[in-house]
């Protein structure tokens, strides 16, 4: 009961500090490092992308190509990451396309980095916190918002595409956490984080 309460105070005081997140967010895209920083990620992004991806029978398929999104998200926050996921699901259209073009997919990238922005951003890059903000993504994101999308521009029905998404995520929610977090742990202490953070403060 008294950790629930604590988890409970914890997330409340999280939610209040948000505005001034976003803000110091905003304040973020004034720095130039922050600029090469996003270009250096987006160029990683675009790499990754070519790779093919690990698949394991049908509902399994490991990519790396988000991981970039999710790093910048971290470092420069949800104003930052939703302006980099904008525009570089609109590059790796040009420079990949697949399929229609289609917006609603660009506003998942933004709003999906939003969401771990808010989640990550100046706060401890925990297991539990990637798992929490994961869980948000897949349910609203992926399961809800890209199902709409493919029935919208396939004509199928939107329960009847649900089910085979629905369980593919659930599937791939624990992995594509646990891979962030191992990314993300490696990097920081190979001090990759810690440089770019001093070389944004000078």
């Amino acid at each position: 009961m008294k950790r629930s309460t604590t988890l409970f105070t914890q997330s409340y005081q999280e939610m209040k500090q948000l505005p001034r997140l976003y803000v110091q967010s905003c304040q973020e895209m004034r720095q130039l490092r922050t600029v090469t920083t996003c270009a250096m990620f987006a160029a990683v992004a675009v790499a990754l992308g070519y790779l093919t991806s690990i698949e394991i029978g049908n509902y399994v398929k490991i990519g790396f190509s988000g991981i970039p999104n999710r790093l910048v998200d971290y470092l420069f926050g949800p104003v930052v990451g939703g302006c980099f996921g904008g525009v570089l699901d609109v590059l790796k259209y040009l420079l990949k396309p697949s399929g229609m073009f289609f917006p609603g997919f660009t506003f998942n990238a933004v709003l999906a980095s939003l969401i771990y922005g808010s989640f990550f951003y100046k706060r401890p890059f925990t297991l539990p916190r990637i798992l929490v903000a994961k869980l948000i993504v897949v349910l609203v994101c992926n399961v809800f918002l890209n199902t709409l999308w493919v029935s919208i521009l396939y004509g199928k029905a939107f329960m009847v595409l649900l089910p085979a998404r629905l369980i593919k995520n659930a599937i791939m929610w624990p992995i594509d956490s646990f891979i962030l977090f191992s990314v993300g742990r490696l990097l920081e202490a190979s001090g990759i984080f810690r440089t770019i953070r001093t070389g944004l403060a000078r």
